[in-house]
């Protein structure tokens, strides 16, 4: 990847950083932290990978994603605006009385939303049809879904992991958000589902580990399971949760907390304080 793209991908994940915020401040209610730590894993999949078209969300050659994670929403969001799917004006009425940005994602009223989700494991069940669908349609697009590390927790996504296994879905590209806390806490502490490696390998899944805040390491990531046959490729990305914003950063209390005022124009100030570093601001 050159410097370039490097720097336009950074801008873009600051940009979705910024927005997620202004979601969660917008409605005094949301999940901030997780949002945060996967936002550079959707600005490559929406910004730089996935077949997508704003013009036209709903071709049937796209590429599909699903948030299975889908309180995280700010972040699906605020991709989607950056991307061109929804407008950015938009962003502030997230949760907000008759808004189509609700706490979880809608595919009946959301541009570019592939899948509702909500009750987690569920996402990943979801993704496992649509490529199942693709391979007996013998269509070549790709899908991809995010799992959080402690929505793992459920049984549904090791159900949905021998499936894609079984019937050998390589069109299939699922990361774990690997943040290491949920809204209890520390993962290991709740019920702990490590080793996320050795468990998606034992189902017969293709596993690559990389840093979830790295964009060569998710190119190189996606690039490889785009060359697997035969087995689904899970990404175990190590991240961040609330990354990017000092006060948030490893914090299980910022899972689903909305900052207040201060808050809020503190964050935005050390994210515009990034832009800068990268080298531009919007």
């Amino acid at each position: 990847m050159n410097a370039e793209k490097l720097k336009e991908l950074r801008l873009h994940a600051n940009n979705v950083r910024k927005m997620a915020l202004e979601a969660v401040y917008s409605a005094s209610s949301g999940h901030p932290g997780g949002s945060m730590s996967v936002a550079d894993i959707l600005t490559y999949l929406y910004m730089e990978e996935m077949n997508v078209n704003p013009s036209e969300p709903d071709a049937k050659d796209r590429d599909r994603f699903v948030l299975s994670k889908g309180h995280c929403t700010p972040a699906l969001y605020a991709v989607l605006a950056e991307r061109g799917f929804i407008s950015k004006d938009d962003i502030k009425t997230f949760r907000h009385k008759d808004s189509y940005l609700q706490g979880h994602p809608d595919m009946k009223h959301t541009p570019g939303v592939d899948m509702s989700t909500g009750s987690l494991g569920q996402g990943i069940s979801a993704a496992c049809g649509m490529a199942k669908c693709a391979k007996i349609d013998g269509a070549d697009y790709r899908v991809y879904t995010v799992l959080g590390d402690g929505e793992c927790e459920e049984g549904q996504v090791w159900e949905a992991a021998m499936f894609a296994a079984h019937y050998e879905l390589d069109n299939l590209t699922a990361f774990v958000d690997f943040n290491g806390l949920q809204i209890d806490g520390d993962i290991r502490e709740v019920i702990d589902p490590t080793p996320f490696d050795k468990k998606f390998e034992a189902f017969g899944w293709n596993v690559i580990k990389i840093d979830a805040h790295n964009f060569e390491e998710i190119e190189k990531a996606v690039e490889e399971a785009k060359q697997v046959k035969g087995k689904p490729t899970a990404i175990i990305a190590s991240s961040v949760k609330g990354k990017n914003v000092s006060f948030m950063e490893n914090k299980a209390e910022w899972h689903g907390s909305a900052p207040n005022k201060e808050q809020y124009e503190q964050a935005i100030a050390e994210l515009d304080e990034i832009a800068k570093e990268i080298g531009g601001v919007e």
